[in-house]
């Protein structure tokens, strides 16, 4: 699916005159100038207009570029929902079938607050084989994590894949809805859920003090070096949970196995140590997979929103107003997918791929798919 075939039944909030600039062409334009570096309506306008000879290439631009205030007007009125739709169904046609780890975590965007309304949440869904977000919901606030985390799942096809969610994610119904789409679930357990984070706690270090007798436990460690720091992970998998009361089993939907990972890190001659326990469904099957399950959630921070935040300056937005910081959220993740799925640089990183865009029209135009006209 192209980009202009994703955007081509979406419908226009306005009327009348006000319909003067093609709404996908305003989209693809405002796309296009993210790609190349703007973060914000008037970076937008000024990109566009500094390079109208070379979008006539590929769009009418019948009455020329909008200015920053058609822009601004334009996004602020567009569905969030709608145009959110749209990143799915195209992202969607890019990966096809998702397999392995789903990561699911929140970001907050700062410059986002907006007078009484707090700051923008953003809820992402992040495939972590492909390094590509797949969808994105959007609440004011943490507080609304949770029907956010409900209403992401709903829109994702999951079978075959495991997903992975923080403490804040630790509950029966986001589990059950987990298997319903098809996944199976790998659930951080934190205070949040104080009987079953106080029963873990108490399991594994018994278990480690005096052994876990007949108990099969499955065991994997790893060992990571790194400008000075050693971090060595070792991951313990239960399956066998007969020891288990039968509430908290009967609880859990599918419940199948509980974790602990230790870490302990060496930095500068000092030694820190840290436990993460979880939960888990049948998908997770030994040590060894429920570790990397567990280390590959860690990429949504560091390969989602750090590039949101380091990259595309995602905190330095100022774009507040109605429905205009989901869309321009949206045209983000639009954005980093493209340069994700570049393979004309492949060795450069995406900072490098980003200034590449605006420096070299056909590399540009190519990321785009856009076909000169005529």
């Amino acid at each position: 699916m192209t980009l202009t075939e994703a955007f081509s039944d979406l419908p226009d909030p306005r009327t009348g005159p006000a319909q003067r600039h093609d709404l996908t062409e305003m989209i693809l334009m405002a796309l296009c100038a993210v790609l190349c570096g703007a973060d914000s309506w008037v970076d937008v306008a000024e990109w566009a207009e500094d390079n109208e000879a070379w979008i006539k290439r590929y769009l009418v631009l019948e009455h020329g570029t909008p200015s920053h205030d058609t822009f601004s007007r334009v996004f602020r009125l567009l569905d969030a929902k709608v145009f959110e739709a749209c990143f799915r169904e195209w992202i969607g046609s890019l990966v096809g079938a998702v397999t392995g780890v789903v990561a699911i975590d929140g970001k907050t965007a700062s410059g986002s607050k907006d007078g009484h309304n707090t700051a923008l949440h953003t809820i992402s869904a992040y495939a972590t084989a492909s390094g590509l977000c797949l969808a994105q919901e959007h609440t004011r606030g943490k507080g609304n994590e949770i029907p956010a985390i409900k209403a992401l799942l709903d829109t994702l096809a999951l079978k075959g894949c495991i997903v992975t969610i923080d403490a804040i994610g630790c509950q029966t119904e986001i589990a059950q809805k987990i298997l319903d789409r098809g996944g199976d679930y790998l659930l951080a357990v934190k205070d949040n859920q104080e009987t079953l984070a106080n029963a873990w706690r108490e399991f594994f270090a018994e278990g480690e003090a005096a052994g876990f007798g007949s108990l099969p436990v499955s065991r994997y460690q790893s060992i990571e070096k790194d400008h000075g720091r050693i971090e060595t992970r070792q991951a313990l998998w239960v399956t066998d949970l007969s020891w288990l009361d039968k509430p908290p089993r009967q609880h859990w939907p599918r419940l199948a196995g509980i974790g602990m990972i230790e870490r302990q890190r060496e930095i500068n001659g000092k030694t820190s140590y840290e436990r993460a326990f979880y939960i888990g469904s049948k998908g997770i099957a030994s040590a060894e997979s429920f570790a990397k399950a567990a280390r590959s959630h860690w990429g949504i921070e560091n390969s989602l929103h750090w590039v949101l935040d380091v990259i595309f300056r995602k905190d330095d937005c100022r774009v507040r107003k109605d429905h205009a910081p989901h869309n321009f959220a949206a045209l983000r993740k639009f954005a980093l997918a493209l340069l994700r799925q570049d393979t004309q640089y492949p060795k450069r990183s995406l900072r490098s791929r980003r200034k590449t865009a605006e420096r070299l029209p056909d590399y540009r135009a190519a990321l785009l798919g856009l076909v000169p006209r005529g």
